[in-house]
């Protein structure tokens, strides 16, 4: 007999197993929800009295297993006791399966995650089905938290310090094969023989999985301090602490408690409140939502582009050719000679070694990716993409040759870093068909494409293009023409700020330490070298003419001579084997130096905003956040202009605008902020 809830299914079989299959009603992937962990704890109660010959946790949804907590539930929540009563909550449930006085096994048939993996090993058993995909993880420190519902405690316990460390610490899933040698899944089965698997482990009863011996010496009292140490250490390379405190408390539980049963519990219950009521929780909430909004645009990706064809095999027009092809596109690339093409290739052949899993994948993408000098690609193209170099006249020369060969449905785009769209698209015959697709140096690293527009750009040529950015595995920011647009336009005043900061008689290497304390990925002297020094004039030039801002010398005295940065191995710092070289020798630096070299690009997102270059200010912080890798945990410059507090800032610039001078008077804008 089949009992139904809301959230849950619950049949038992004739060998008196009772089968509880959680599909949440009102999702597309099962999360737990404060409703579906009430309901398993109403379906559970009577197993307490009158328990099964075993129960089996299982999933009715196609996609996975449990992805996780409702983070939705995160953002409701105001003070650190109300987030703990929410987290005991789940743990009294998780606790309640464990104490079941049956057998019990949870089936993974894909992603579990967060809760999702604190539910299966809440069970004596966890069966996977196989898969090569990571699908096996606690992801929490990525939103500035720990497991909560008993994983700090559980996973040590089960898999023991060393491999449950790295899970919780780097937040990374594995794959199942990875989580069997962990003791994380105890048998690995196909999709047509889990319920048959799962009934044998049931009758069998075999031992719990527990940690290795030499995992839990390593919890002993006066080896503790070893462990904590060495993890440490392997924490504050990544993050500073007081950026992010996550990777931090997950070892200071395990330091106190060694994932005591006793007392591991309420300790990870009260440290997990504090988490998620500090700030850097709280924005990487923000941050995870913003994502996911970046990701529902334009809905479901379509097949309408199937063969891309670009023209420029530089660094960018290469890159860019590769990714197509690593994603399944039919891709055709072009440039003046095979010579220009072939480095493009090697890169794509190294990229197609790191990111594939098997010689057959590798062999289709290296198939799907060819060389085409004489640009006979273009015919068959459902979108042309020119990533040649910056200029306007022979952009337009070449959008001559290609408008006559292109076939009619298809799509025209260019990847420029900063010319307005409305000046590159005077020699087409059908200019509202153009679009601009702004991907970011590297390629393969930075997940956001600015999607470029005008005023009567054809709607469903930008629905293509969104869609062809998420069939592609990136981020969409649809974007008004504007110089710069935005990912530029925020970075040029903040790379500006550091020459004039070094002009000033800052050491670079300092200028680039003030960024990363703020919490940069990278410092903007190491970041004007990376995009190339030769690229950041040319964009400082387009920027200067439209703003009225000086273009900084020093920049065109270091393409006279031919110091590039990283890609001429010179630069600002040398570079050696893709790396650059800093002294080690630093000097202190102005009090003010963070706020000289952060407010600019503040006050340029208000700008903006305020121009509406982007729909709203969670689109403007979500892009600039994946275009420019600004500190995550800040929540994006506008989110970070609110929690200090607008008029504060504003104060701000207007002094420095008296000391150094018009660049930093504060923009109109801020009135919106208020």
């Amino acid at each position: 007999m089949m009992q139904t809830y809301q959230h849950w299914r619950v049949e038992t079989d004739d060998k008196g197993i009772a089968w509880l299959c959680i599909d949440k009603s009102d999702g597309s992937a099962n999360v737990l929800s404060g409703a579906v962990l009430r309901e398993l704890a109403s379906i559970i109660e009577p197993f307490k009295a009158s328990p099964p010959e075993g129960v089996v946790i299982h999933s009715g949804k196609q996609n996975g297993f449990v992805m996780g907590a409702d983070i939705n539930e995160f953002t409701t929540i105001e003070t650190p006791q109300e987030a703990y009563e929410l987290i005991r909550l789940g743990q009294q449930m998780m606790d309640e399966v464990e104490a079941l006085r049956c057998p019990s096994v949870a089936v993974i048939n894909g992603f579990a995650l967060g809760g999702g993996l604190e539910l299966a090993m809440s069970c004596h058993y966890r069966i996977a089905i196989e898969s090569e995909k990571p699908i096996i993880g606690l992801p929490e420190v990525q939103l500035g938290l720990h497991p909560g519902f008993g994983g700090t405690v559980r996973a040590v316990r089960i898999s023991g310090v060393r491999a449950a460390m790295q899970l919780m610490l780097t937040g990374q899933p594995i794959t199942a094969a990875k989580a069997l040698r962990q003791k994380l899944v105890d048998r690995i089965v196909t999709a047509d023989d889990w319920m048959r698997a799962t009934t044998d482990l049931i009758l069998q009863k075999p031992p719990r999985a527990k940690a290795p011996f030499v995992d839990r010496l390593l919890s002993l009292p006066f080896l503790r301090p070893l462990v904590v140490n060495m993890l440490t250490r392997q924490v504050r390379v990544k993050a500073r602490q007081d950026h992010y405190p996550a990777p931090y408390a997950i070892i200071k539980l395990w330091s106190r408690f060694a994932a005591s049963e006793k007392t591991g519990y309420e300790a990870e219950a009260r440290s997990m409140a504090d988490l998620m009521c500090g700030s850097t929780s709280r924005n990487l909430v923000r941050v995870f939502f913003l994502q996911n909004r970046l990701k529902s645009q334009g809905g479901k990706p379509s097949a309408k582009i199937r063969h891309v064809h670009v023209v420029g095999a530089g660094v960018m027009g290469g890159d860019i050719a590769a990714w197509c092809a690593l994603h399944g596109l039919d891709v055709t690339l072009q440039d003046r000679a095979d010579e220009y093409i072939q480095p493009a290739m090697g890169r794509a052949a190294k990229l197609f070694d790191k990111k594939t899993r098997s010689d057959a994948e590798r062999g289709a993408a290296t198939a799907r990716l060819r060389a085409d000098v004489e640009g006979n690609g273009i015919a068959d193209a459902d979108l042309v993409i020119e990533a040649i170099y910056e200029n306007r006249e022979a952009k337009h020369e070449l959008y001559g040759k290609l408008q006559s060969q292109m076939k009619e449905s298809a799509v025209l785009a260019t990847n420029t870093s900063s010319i307005r769209l409305e000046e590159l698209r005077t020699v087409l015959e059908r200019p509202q068909r153009f679009i601009g697709l702004h991907f970011f140096n590297p390629v393969a690293m930075l997940p956001l494409v600015e999607l470029i527009r005008c005023n009567d750009t054809d709607r469903e040529i930008l629905d293509i293009g969104l869609s062809f950015i998420k069939a592609i595995g990136k981020f969409p920011l649809e974007c008004a023409s504007s110089p710069g647009f935005v990912v530029n336009r925020v970075l040029a005043p903040y790379m500006a700020e550091a020459m004039h900061l070094a002009e000033d008689g800052v050491a670079l290497v300092d200028i680039d330490k003030t960024a990363e304390e703020f919490g940069m990925p990278m410092g903007p002297v190491e970041l004007v070298d990376s995009v190339g020094i030769d690229v950041a004039l040319h964009v400082s030039k387009v920027l200067g003419a439209e703003y009225g801002r000086p273009v900084p010398a020093r920049l065109g005295q270091m393409v006279e001579k031919g110091h590039l940065g990283r890609k001429s191995g010179q630069g600002f710092y040398q570079w050696v084997d893709g790396k650059a070289i800093k002294p080690r020798n630093t000097a202190a630096v102005p009090d003010d130096a963070m706020d000289r070299l952060m407010l600019p690009m503040v006050n340029e997102a208000v700008a903006c905003l305020h121009e509406e270059i982007v729909a709203d200010a969670d689109l403007l912080d979500a892009g600039v956040i994946f275009g420019t890798g600004f500190a995550p945990f800040r929540g994006g410059p506008l989110q970070y202009a609110r929690d200090r507090g607008p008029a504060e800032i504003e104060k701000t610039l207007r002094a420095f605008a008296d000391k150094y001078g018009d660049r930093f008077k504060p923009h109109q804008g801020w009135s919106r902020l208020r």
